[in-house]
């Protein structure tokens, strides 16, 4: 996972990926209970990946908007363009960028009734930011200097520099004082009984098998029609597609082979969502191969990105060079790479990695081998590992894939790579800053790689803390030419989300999403409006 790099950003967008290392269980293959295919139009039952690790805000849960339990100051269109929530309208921006002024929503209430003021805002903020605070995605914030009510509807940020996508930080979700602020912030239960201003309420979360929900009548936005939501909680492909086909789901998030499946159904429709989701493969440098620039020069060129992009993703997708689209505008021009084997044997040979009697070449007594480790039943990332290790096995590297839950792969990545993943839309700091920062290196899921680049490290605080577009650009475009001299993962596609849904509603779409979807995006991104077909 990667980026916003694997638990740190599965953890925060609320499609986290610790559960997606849980087994299925035999829980997990029985019906989640209400809804399901042919069911009242007024209840929806769909089929995700992984599950959140807490549901908790002050934990990461929910970062990135789109909780559904609870709302931000601010949310996402789909569009992608910032809108007012909790907010009335996007915030005042002082001249020198530095102080961020929201005027609140009046009459919103939690759904147990409570109502919500500035005071819950600042709790929530002020929270996250205390390092007692086990919030894996608190450095998203290294931007606040102080957050600070002014009234019960107004709040005001004071900020350390001109943080340029500081808005869009402020989609997180609120949280009430008045509860969650009675318990221990990383060890009460509102991390699995929350109380929100959202359009749904939490009915049950039952690990590994479903996340059941209801509709909060006394909503500020108006009631939802589809009034039980439930997220079933089946972490392998295969056997989502088997029950979203016996009537058991209503939707679910498909790989591109079995979306396809779904095609002739007239009862079905497939939505396709553009995402910043990519896949990429980890390349410690804590291991005498992987941390050789030599070897990951080669393996870059090595990789046939376009036969996995025809091959694996049926077309629903893009090459990938880095953790920035090529649609993107902050794409650096030129950074692309070529499949070019002969120049990768070209690099090996310069630097000593001779082919050995096997093919497999050495150097200094060590064989050009290393394991390749993906998460256990996600079928995608095995057939990436599978036509990565096979493409290096041409160029005399032999890599070994592995399957395993992410209990297993952790311990590992320091020196052992990672069939992983990453991507978050807008800015670029969401995405790269953990990704590639010398300083998280063994932060989690940060920085799986240890990936340390002086120049990368600049350029990071640059972008981050400029408040001038051109001079984040240059920043940039710098980190991602620096990918290309030292690349400390290959990058390989940039994924298309499918997912399958019965035809019994209006209202559906899909945004750009990141590479944690599922719970929170796919056309349920908008459920609270969502309408049963007469």
């Amino acid at each position: 996972m990667a980026a916003r790099s694997m638990r740190g950003a599965i953890r925060g967008a609320g499609a986290a990926a610790l559960a997606g290392a849980l087994a299925v269980t035999a829980s997990a293959c029985s019906s989640p209970g209400g809804g399901g295919s042919g069911k009242g139009g007024d209840s929806a039952v769909v089929g995700i990946a992984y599950e959140p690790e807490t549901l908790s805000p002050l934990l990461g849960y929910g970062k990135d908007g789109n909780s559904k339990i609870f709302d931000g100051l601010l949310t996402l269109d789909a569009r992608m363009g910032l809108k007012p929530a909790l907010a009335v309208a996007l915030p005042e921006v002082s001249a020198d960028r530095l102080t961020y002024t929201y005027k609140l929503r009046q009459g919103v209430k939690f759904s147990d009734g409570r109502p919500f003021t500035a005071k819950d805002v600042v709790f929530t903020y002020t929270t996250i930011l205390d390092p007692k605070t086990n919030n894996p995605s608190k450095g998203e914030l290294d931007a606040v200097k102080e957050v600070r009510a002014s009234g019960d509807d107004t709040v005001v940020f004071t900020l350390k520099y001109p943080y340029a996508p500081f808005a869009q930080r402020t989609v997180l979700p609120v949280v009430p004082e008045h509860i969650a602020g009675k318990q221990d912030v990383n060890t009460g239960d509102f991390a699995t009984a929350p109380v929100g201003t959202g359009p749904y309420k939490l009915v049950k979360w039952s690990r590994s098998e479903k996340i059941a929900f209801e509709a909060n009548p006394g909503y500020w936005g108006g009631a939802p029609k589809v009034k039980k939501f439930t997220m079933a909680i089946i972490k392998d492909d295969d056997v989502r597609a088997t029950r979203l086909r016996s009537g058991d789901l209503d939707g679910a998030i498909l790989p591109p082979n079995l979306a396809e499946g779904f095609a002739k159904d007239q009862h079905k429709k497939t939505y396709a969502a553009k995402t910043y989701d990519y896949r990429n493969v980890t390349l410690p440098t804590g291991n005498k191969v992987t941390g050789d620039t030599a070897v990951r020069r080669a393996l870059d060129l090595a990789v046939d990105r376009a036969a996995m992009v025809d091959k694996i993703l049926d077309g629903a997708g893009k090459p990938a060079y880095g953790p920035v689209p090529t649609g993107s505008p902050w794409f650096a021009a030129g950074t692309e790479r070529p499949h070019d084997l002969a120049a990768a044997k070209k690099i090996l040979d310069e630097a000593g990695w001779k082919p050995g009697s096997d093919g497999i070449r050495e150097k200094d007594g060590v064989r050009a081998a290393f394991p390749l480790w993906y998460l256990s039943g996600d079928k995608l990332r095995q057939d990436h590992a599978l036509a990565y290790a096979s493409d290096a096995k041409k160029a005399g590297v032999d890599i070994t894939t592995q399957a395993g839950t992410w209990e297993v792969i952790e311990p590992r990545m320091k020196e052992e790579a990672v069939l992983a993943g990453g991507g978050s839309p807008g800015d670029p700091d969401f995405d790269q800053y953990t990704l590639l920062n010398s300083s998280l290196a063994g932060d989690g899921f940060n920085n799986m790689a240890h990936y340390a680049n002086e120049t990368v490290d600049k350029a990071l605080d640059e972008g981050r803390k400029s408040g001038d577009t051109a001079a984040r650009k240059s920043a940039y475009d710098s980190i991602q030419r620096e990918l290309v001299k030292n690349p400390g993962y290959t990058f390989l596609t940039h994924i298309d989300h499918l997912y399958v849904v019965n035809d019994r509603w209006d209202g559906l779409t899909t945004q750009t999403e990141p590479h944690d979807h599922g719970l929170a995006s796919g056309p349920w991104w908008n459920v609270e409006t969502w309408a049963p077909k007469k």
